[in-house]
């Protein structure tokens, strides 16, 4: 990676070419210059932290940057395919592969997940409900919330869609125990185009409200950020782990949460595998209120 001294720069570059790793800035985030790099580093970012991360995970790293410089140029359809197509290089790389192998063994929850729908008139509400796996998100799950959103696409007299989740934790992510379970890059890469919930969950964004409490990480950030309004409650936290694991956001992250706060956060999120508490987060806007009691 590269970090450039804003401090030292004194006008924009127009033709600037950037290289096929991450570009970050150091200093004043307002400089002209500031917006066409990878990200601008921010309080409590180091530039320490950000490239360690990369030279533990320098394919995914350069893979999740390339993603983010062009996703802005696309419609959201396609925008979700180049991810996909990413995410389906990043699965094949040796990198993935060791930190499958060398992982603790995750043995699944006894139930299978659950998703819950709910109409009252003109508001549909779909609620995660696998509270003792901290409604990690399995197979069933993400079919489940697929089917819900295209319902909801198909039923124009839906006027609302809620997501909600029970227990102490709005979601951990998708369920480990099923990473690496399918491994030809392709298929999962078609799976995904046919399944991934983020595709119907985008076209009816705009009816979309989603409220969070407790730990919202990975795929459930994902799927959050796809919503026009997200409200969290104080104790809420979030974070994207998946630079560690030698892959990038897949579950329509790189899209959803760049539309939300921007390519460059969205890159500092995943390349530091910080957590944001609720306030950092509602200062990003990647939430729009802090709401203990949603009702």
């Amino acid at each position: 990676m590269a970090f450039v001294d804003l401090g030292k720069e004194a006008r924009d570059a127009p033709g600037l070419r950037l290289p096929p790793y991450p570009v970050i800035g150091l200093g004043p985030c307002d400089h002209p210059l500031a917006a066409r790099l990878d990200a601008c580093l921010e309080p409590r970012f180091t530039p320490e932290a950000l490239l360690a991360a990369v030279r533990d995970q320098p394919s995914a790293a350069a893979v999740v940057t390339q993603l983010l410089r062009i996703l802005d140029h696309l419609p959201d359809e396609e925008a979700l395919v180049a991810e996909s197509l990413a995410y389906a290089v990043l699965q094949g790389s040796d990198s993935h592969r060791r930190w499958i192998a060398a992982r603790r063994p995750v043995h699944a929850a006894l139930r299978e997940g659950r998703v819950t729908l709910a109409r009252e008139r003109d508001i549909l509400t779909v609620t995660l409900d696998r509270p003792e796996a901290g409604n990690a998100i399995d197979r069933t799950m993400r079919d489940a919330l697929h089917e819900a959103f295209a319902l909801a696409n198909v039923d124009r007299t839906i006027e609302r869609v809620r997501l909600r989740a029970e227990g102490r934790s709005f979601s951990l992510g998708a369920d480990l125990s099923e990473f690496g379970t399918t491994t030809d890059p392709a298929t999962a890469h078609a799976i995904r185009c046919v399944t991934l919930p983020a595709r119907e969950a985008l076209m009816c964004a705009d009816r979309m409200e989603v409220h969070i409490d407790g730990a919202c990480i990975g795929a459930g950030l994902e799927l959050a950020a796809c919503a026009a309004r997200i409200t969290a409650s104080r104790r809420a936290w979030f974070q994207l782990p998946e630079l560690a694991m030698g892959i990038l956001p897949g579950a329509g992250g790189c899209v959803s949460l760049s539309r939300r706060i921007g390519r460059q956060r969205t890159l500092l999120m995943v390349l530091s595998g910080r957590r944001l508490g609720a306030r950092e987060a509602l200062a990003w806007g990647l939430v729009d209120a802090l709401v203990d009691d949603p009702t």
